[in-house]
């Protein structure tokens, strides 16, 4: 079933719309798990990301994120990255080892630009300021569906967006819950409320390929091969197609938008950090939406 293209929403993006995504199933998710959901009751293994990240590193990555001007502040801890990360083990451990730092690179660029604080002058700079919103500000609606049956919106709930990708809409909601084991509709809180949580919808976000959309993860380790849709629509593979997965009906085909900038500027500072090449097609400027 066709989804409407969902109406533009303010985020902690100088409160730019961002998360506007359709996801239809979550058949595409991760298919190995460790055990029960809900960031907890399984014992997973280490994950590979912290081969690639560590603790000492990912807090110099996030410099401000526990400041007392961040709204998340003490939320986003790296334990509850690397246990999400561990239910995704085919994440950070695809390819040759840039492939790998190149993909850790675009996942932490696009949940610092949808979570960040930061601004021009900001001290330390603009990209030193991811993961600072754990909730979008100023919803303009509960974004409710009210057409989608298959996910049903919850009386009195609100799907705003939520967690590290700012996940939106009970479309949405109602199939991460699925895959990893609470319950979306019902309790759509819980992505603000439980940081291993929160981890896990923006990791089965990357991870899950919807409808003719590839997974950010098939971009980025160089398992996406286009169609002759995406060939005419010239959706070709690098960062600036992650975010067209991610935003491009608001984002993309358009010259200039700082919110892709702001993304790409994230995306080259973590990619010196971790000492990779960007790769091509940083933007999507020339790209039709999916």
């Amino acid at each position: 079933m066709a989804k409407p293209t969902p109406a533009p929403r303010a985020t902690p993006f100088l409160l730019a719309a961002v998360l506007s995504i359709v996801v239809v199933a979550a058949s595409g998710a991760e298919a190995r798990w460790y055990g029960g959901g809900g960031g907890g009751g399984y014992s997973p293994s280490p994950s590979p990301v912290s081969s690639i990240v560590s603790e000492q590193l990912y807090a110099s990555l996030f410099l401000h994120k526990d400041d007392a001007a961040c709204p998340a502040r003490g939320f986003y801890t790296y334990a509850s990255f690397v246990r999400a990360a561990a239910r995704f083990p085919r994440f950070a451990a695809t390819g040759c080892a840039d492939a790998r730092k190149r993909e850790v690179a675009a996942f932490l660029a696009q949940i610092s630009h949808e979570t960040t604080g930061g601004w021009a002058t900001a001290p330390d700079g603009p990209y030193a300021w991811g993961l600072c919103y754990k909730e979008e500000i100023n919803p303009q609606s509960s974004y409710c569906d009210a057409t989608d049956k298959q996910w049903p919106c919850y009386p009195g709930k609100s799907y705003h967006g939520r967690g590290p990708i700012q996940i939106s809409w009970n479309f949405n909601y109602g199939p991460a819950g699925q895959a990893l084991g609470f319950d979306g509709l019902r309790n759509p809180e819980i992505v603000a409320n439980c940081s291993d949580i929160a981890f896990q919808t923006a990791l089965w976000f990357w991870m899950t390929p919807r409808d003719t959309k590839p997974s950010c993860h098939q971009v980025m380790v160089g398992e996406y091969r286009p169609g002759p849709a995406d060939v005419a629509a010239n959706r070709t593979a690098g960062f600036g197609l992650v975010t067209n997965i991610v935003n491009g009906g608001l984002e993309c085909n358009r010259a200039g938008d700082a919110r892709v900038n702001n993304r790409i500027g994230f995306y080259r500072r973590y990619c010196q950090v971790l000492g990779v090449d960007v790769g091509p097609n940083l933007d999507c400027e020339h790209q039709q939406p999916f």
